[in-house]
């Protein structure tokens, strides 16, 4: 299978005649992504996921298992609930892939710069962080030095990183 963020080989579209139905409980599906059920009826809720009914009990398909673990790869990815839905549904509309693989490329694209953006603004704030504290102790040593002889230290207890 490709490391496509949103990549539904057919055998997740249309079930082949040569496949077991494999199923899924809410447990099961829990357990393997390590999430609450909770978690997987919010998927359910934005359309996400739209398992069968045996009587009160939801069934999960192949199809819904593998719509499961790339939205969650979406939300990990930082993707919004809108973009993961795009990119999950655009598959169901046609054979033709290349404009889902483009469309990819763009959100992704779009969230590199985005999560590039916010590395620069963290480095930047921890450089200025840097500076106080090289400010800070450098008037706690000022105070230390005038200090009369005896006294308790104001550095006492403050370490350095």
């Amino acid at each position: 299978m490709p490391l496509l963020l949103i990549y539904l080989p057919d055998s997740f579209r249309k079930p082949s005649v040569n496949q077991p139905a494999t199923t899924f409980a809410i447990s099961d599906l829990a357990r393997e992504f390590d999430i609450t059920p909770r978690t997987i009826r919010f998927w359910e809720d934005q359309g996400i996921l739209a398992p069968e009914r045996e009587g009160s009990k939801r069934v999960f398909t192949r199809r819904d298992r593998a719509r499961l673990k790339m939205a969650l790869r979406g939300k990990r990815l930082g993707l919004s609930l809108a973009e993961i839905k795009d990119l999950i549904g655009m598959y169901e509309s046609t054979e033709d892939e290349t404009p889902q693989l483009l469309e990819c490329l763009r959100v992704m694209e779009k969230r590199r710069a985005a999560l590039e953006q916010q590395r620069e603004d963290i480095e930047a704030m921890l450089g200025e962080i840097d500076q106080f504290e090289t400010l800070c102790r450098q008037e706690l040593a000022r105070r230390e030095a005038s200090k009369p002889e005896g006294g308790q230290s104001p550095l006492a207890g403050v370490q350095r990183p």
